[in-house]
């Protein structure tokens, strides 16, 4: 009856001068396929309770660290909010201090340690683990958390979180050619086959259902281990008809909807032991082809900008030829020096915490053992994200919604 009246008012008034109020961005709509990935690693420091080797000239440093389990659930999800907004599709947590002492005094400053340690609870204990847990539990689409994340300490308060409502996390009544399920059962008769379709199966062959949230059973080849997370692409990309029937599915690599349909599918989080484990242990072959780290130290957002504008212009030997070329094709000739795409494939941005990722590299063995003495040596641009700042600090949350947004037109440059 409410909808009906709403409408009704709606029909009473000037067409012409109606505010259209729909949000084109709540149905993602693919398109070309994507293949480079935006990477975002920053410190396990800005989760602990305090700041690893904070100087006693830097005490305030201390005091803006998540300190309450509920100031760290917050952050996490501040955190996953910006990833989803800016389509990141990794997240390394790396550790910028000495983890055995920070480990123990966390454990010394904790005095539950010994309960938090029988319940798997580390907010204090492990910080690093912590967020790894809460962003993993964020990105992971709502109707498969009761299976993936049983009840754990940790996600005691992730419910009061905003969602992230990203495109792989789909309501029932919404169709994509790909889905985010759970490996349930073998298929058969019991589960959701049918005794005639089963015996249509090559003989010997084996099938396995997938809880993806539709009504219908989805059945993929292959035997999955139960509770396993999957990437599912539908044989027929058309929505089916019945909620009865089965839907044929294959089991693909989650990174097959980005690279295919251009969907932003979601992040994936690791951990590393330190600054230098952030580049060694990268999941591509070759790792990173372009690392840019944050700092107050570094070239401005718009230097940095402007550099890359000049480095993918052509070159003069490339311009000499057209000379002759009137003014309306030279206005496009630059129209297409702005878009031409950056080369790489696998961007790294990278955040310091309170302390700067000069703290992080002066607690990496392996690079001191290199000789590496500046951070901005381990990057191909070092860029002050907010030149002349008017707070005395910028927390590393904040950092990251100002990095990302301050890169978005050069990292879609790549679409072009």
């Amino acid at each position: 009856m409410a909808p009906e009246s709403k409408k009704r008012k709606r029909d009473h008034g000037n067409g012409a001068s109606a505010v259209d109020t729909s949000k084109p961005t709540a149905v993602f709509t693919p398109g070309k396929g994507r293949p480079y990935t935006v990477s975002v690693a920053l410190p396990s420091s800005i989760i602990a309770k305090s700041v690893p080797s904070a100087s006693s000239k830097d005490e305030r440093l201390t005091n803006i660290s998540a300190q309450t389990h509920e100031q760290k659930t917050a952050l996490a999800g501040t955190l996953a909010r910006a990833f989803a907004v800016f389509c990141v599709d990794e997240v390394v947590i790396f550790a910028d201090g000495p983890s055995s002492p920070a480990s123990s005094t966390a454990r010394h400053n904790n005095p539950h340690a010994a309960d938090d340690a029988a319940s798997g609870y580390t907010a204090f204990s492990d910080p690093a683990h912590f967020l790894e847990h809460l962003l993993s539990y964020l990105e992971t689409p709502p109707h498969l958390r009761r299976v993936l994340f049983p009840h754990h300490p940790n996600l005691r308060t992730a419910g009061s979180l905003q969602s992230v409502d990203m495109p792989h996390h789909l309501k029932v009544e919404e169709w994509c050619a790909y889905r985010e399920g759970v490996a349930s059962a073998p298929f058969s008769e019991a589960n959701g086959g049918s005794g005639k379709k089963a015996k249509k199966e090559k003989k010997g062959e084996e099938y396995t259902t997938v809880n993806t949230g539709l009504p219908n059973p989805v059945v993929v080849p292959g035997a999955i281990p139960p509770h396993a997370r999957v990437t599912v692409k539908f044989d027929d990309s058309e929505p089916p008809t019945s909620t009865a029937s089965p839907l044929r599915a294959t089991a693909v690599a989650p990174s097959v909807p980005r690279e295919e349909a251009g969907y932003y599918w979601g992040y994936t989080v690791r951990q590393a032991a330190s600054l230098s484990g952030v580049f060694t242990e990268a999941p591509w072959q070759g790792g990173y082809d372009f690392c840019v780290g944050t700092s107050e130290r570094g070239v401005t957002l718009a230097a940095f900008m402007e550099e890359q504008r000049v480095a993918s212009a052509p070159s003069e030997s490339d311009s000499s030829s057209d000379s002759s070329s009137n003014s309306d094709s030279s206005s496009e000739s630059d129209a297409d020096e702005v878009k031409k795409a950056p080369q790489w494939r696998h961007l790294l941005l990278t955040f310091g915490g309170v302390a700067g990722l000069e703290n992080a590299l002066t607690h990496d063995q392996i690079l001191q053992t290199k000789g590496i003495e500046d951070p901005k040596d381990l990057f191909d641009a070092y860029v002050n994200l907010v030149p002349q700042q008017g707070s005395r600090t910028i927390r590393t949350e904040e950092a990251v919604w100002c990095g990302l947004m301050g890169l978005r037109g050069w990292v879609l440059q790549n679409d072009v």
